[in-house]
């Protein structure tokens, strides 16, 4: 093949290279759209399925059991109490691992079957609070140089009494971008 061809199809190959299915400007982009969002799951959701990324594009949440990681002076502080529990989970679109969410939250801000859904259930916080009509503050958001991480937030949830009922350090997975 002469060279002339080959730079002949050089703008062809940089059409079919957009920047916005790039990784970086995707995982930019679902940043993006969880720190505009009041709830992260249904933003979860959404994302699942407009990529078409399982047949049931619902995020499902898996508990991980073990140490619990006590609140910080500064989580005491921002939440304004020190009846804290904390839980742990995975959310899950299909086989795809999209986040890995650390909580702590306020039981005595919840109802009692909210508090027991979050102890019996796999069911994201976020779809437990619904009809507290939640929305999030976000306090730290960063981008991730890792293999599996894309990038992490940390926010305060609030009720629509504007009492906050949980604190939020959500690390957002490559599994996100699984459809590329």
């Amino acid at each position: 093949m002469r060279w002339s061809s080959c730079l002949a199809a050089l703008p062809l190959l940089a059409a079919c290279a957009s920047p916005t299915q790039s990784p970086d400007f995707l995982a930019q982009e679902l940043s993006a759209q969880i720190l505009a969002s009041s709830s992260a799951t249904l933003t979860l959701e959404k994302w699942c399925a407009d990529h078409a990324m399982a047949a049931n594009p619902k995020i499902v949440a898996r508990l991980v059991r073990g140490d619990a990681k006590p609140a910080s002076a500064e989580t005491i502080e921002r939440l304004g109490a020190s009846d804290i529990k904390y839980r742990r989970v995975q959310l899950y679109c299909g086989a795809h691992l999209f986040s890995e969410a650390d909580n702590w939250y306020v039981p005595s801000r919840l109802t009692p079957e909210m508090n027991r859904l979050l102890d019996e259930t796999d069911t994201p916080f976020g779809k437990v609070v619904l009809p507290l009509a939640p929305y999030r503050r976000t306090f730290d958001s960063r981008m991730l140089q890792s293999p599996t991480a894309l990038f992490e937030h940390r926010a305060v949830l609030y009720n629509s009494a504007h009492l906050p009922i949980a604190e939020v350090r959500e690390t957002y997975q490559r599994g996100a971008l699984a459809f590329l």
